[in-house]
């Protein structure tokens, strides 16, 4: 293991990891020396080229059709990378999904799938990998959630809610699993540059980011670094948090 790549070794699964913060996450955990699984739900496409795009700088990656809402799906999922990379030491659940609406207009299946995906995913695959990490008294989960679980957000309540649930699941699993020398912290993105975010009108753009102190929108490659920080051996003792990354903004 060195310095520049300290992740050497080590195998990372990245659910939703074709596109955006996920595919940022997977590259740069490939990049410090990491084997990387990468899950995807649609996009058979851009998950084979974030794998080409690992494997031509030299890298080891996989990716696989996974419904991280399926736990049977998961758990085949998890034991596919396991037998394809002898073992798994990093795992980041990114995969998640919006269905943005008023409460007044929300429809019951909208708050009900973007609970399923987001915070029954991220449970589903905690649960999945935990036994493995277990056997091998170490490893290190890192959950997605986001700035609107702190500040909420008209027209999202589905969404904040499944966030905020996932830091507290990230603060119990930390509660449970350290013992056995597992850490499980969050990384909580702000307003991020994303294929998400540029469908949103330029002035609204602008009011946001009038709001950030640091005076700009964060790059995916800003949360990839928060994961790659709290994956590698320098973060080995910080367990139960969540790191916020949005400039200020909170």
């Amino acid at each position: 293991m060195s310095v520049e790549r300290p992740l050497e070794g080590l195998t990372a699964l990245v659910t939703g990891g074709s596109r955006g913060i996920g595919r940022a996450i997977a590259l740069d955990l490939a990049q410090a020396g990491a084997a990387v699984a990468i899950t995807y739900r649609k996009g058979a496409e851009a998950a084979a080229a974030v794998v080409k795009a690992i494997e031509e700088t030299g890298g080891s990656a996989w990716s696989a059709e996974c419904d991280v809402a399926d736990e049977n799906a998961v758990d085949a999922c998890v034991q596919q990378v396991l037998e394809r990379f002898g073992s798994l030491g990093i795992v980041v659940n990114n995969a998640g999904i919006t269905a943005d609406q008023l409460i007044l207009r929300m429809k019951p299946a909208d708050f009900d799938s973007v609970i399923s995906t987001n915070l029954r995913g991220t449970w589903n695959v905690c649960r999945a990998v935990a036994r493995p990490m277990v056997r091998a008294r170490g490893g290190r989960i890192i959950n997605l959630s986001s700035v609107i679980a702190q500040r909420g957000n008209a027209g999202q309540s589905n969404y904040a809610a499944s966030k905020g649930a996932i830091e507290a699941l990230t603060r119990s699993l930390s509660r449970e699993l350290g013992s056995r020398g597992i850490t499980v912290n969050a990384v909580a993105p702000g307003f991020i540059d994303t294929d998400m975010t540029h469908s949103v009108a330029e002035s609204v753009r602008e009011a946001l980011t009038a709001q950030i102190p640091l005076g700009r929108i964060g790059s995916v490659e800003d949360v990839a670094g928060a994961v790659r920080f709290l994956a590698s051996p320098q973060a080995a003792y910080i367990t139960g948090q969540v790191l916020h990354v949005n400039g200020g903004l909170y």
